[in-house]
């Protein structure tokens, strides 16, 4: 994935948030990425749109 806020996890976080993802509990994964991305603290909407982008990648769409 090509994507600033996704460069800037850790590997062992871009697996939870898929795992997060593939469980429906969008929210942890969002926290989980500000959380993990280090400072600056990204926005929520800014992981909101990661989050759509990544679930659509992993077959996963949000409604």
């Amino acid at each position: 994935m090509d994507d600033a806020l996704w460069s800037r996890l850790s590997d062992a976080a871009r697996a939870e948030v898929d795992r997060l993802i593939s469980l429906n509990r969008n929210v942890q994964a969002v926290a989980l990425m500000r959380e993990d991305a280090g400072p600056p603290t990204p926005g929520i909407h800014t992981c909101v749109e990661l989050l759509v982008r990544r679930s659509a990648e992993l077959g996963r769409p949000l409604a």
